[in-house]
């Protein structure tokens, strides 16, 4: 089935020229100029890759992009301003899965639309047919994991929403409590994302999900940082 791209900028001259490479590509192409008229396609449409824009009128590309992660696993790669740094950990906490620089790369960007559709795709067809009944709640320390609504819940039944990168990353810590877990194990067990050389969105991760975990970064006994080595998770783990 041909792949379908939903692009959302509202430069038109990005919008064309997007739309002309990835059509020659054999991809089945449609636009937006907001986030609100993406969202009235997306309502009626199934894509397998949404490009997207931080910088949109109305709603901003990064509140799209965690509307749409909460509802859907479809590929999302978004399009930054080169000095848009913080944008871009916001955007792949918010569960983007990778961001391409302005002034774009055409052949840059059709590589990983490519390659993001693949995957995109094979874990679809991972998926079995009939979910399995699963464990909605895991406990340790303090806490409890409310898997299926992704919130975390205090001795006191006081409840805190985590983001989507938020609780993907507790999720590998709590699969892997008592072992050392260095950055590049813990970016390849989040999503299937693209990360850059010396990325250092974990640290940002980990530093919310200690403050929503009320782990004092000084001096730390949830989430502990071992030097040179990554990150330990000592908190044991029951269904």
């Amino acid at each position: 089935m041909t792949p379908r791209v939903l692009i959302v900028d509202d430069d038109p001259l990005i919008r064309e020229l997007l739309h002309a490479y990835l059509s020659q590509e054999g991809y089945e192409v449609h636009c937006a100029e907001t986030a609100e008229l993406a969202e009235t396609f997306l309502a009626t449409h199934a894509v397998d890759l949404v490009m997207l824009d931080i910088r949109l009128p109305g709603k901003d590309g990064l509140t799209l992009t965690r509307e749409l992660r909460v509802r859907s696993e479809v590929g999302i790669i978004l399009i930054t301003g080169r000095n848009d740094e913080i944008d871009r950990i916001v955007g792949l906490e918010c569960g983007a899965d990778d961001y391409v620089i302005k002034p774009l790369n055409p052949r840059e960007l059709v590589s990983r639309a490519k390659n993001l559709v693949r995957r995109v795709r094979h874990a679809q067809l991972q998926k079995p047919a009939t979910a399995l009944p699963r464990q909605q709640v895991k406990q340790f320390a303090a806490w409890s994991l409310d898997t299926d609504r992704r919130r975390l819940i205090d001795h006191a039944g006081g409840e805190t929403l985590l983001t989507h990168g938020e609780y993907q990353l507790l999720s590998v810590f709590l699969r892997n409590s008592g072992h050392t877990l260095s950055r590049d194990q813990l970016m390849d067990q989040i999503r299937n994302r693209e990360w850059v050389p010396n990325d250092r969105s974990i640290d940002v991760l980990v530093g919310r999900l200690r403050r929503k975990l009320h782990d004092d970064p000084a001096e730390p006994q949830l989430i502990i940082t071992i030097h040179g080595a990554g990150y330990l998770f000592t908190a044991s783990v029951a269904a």
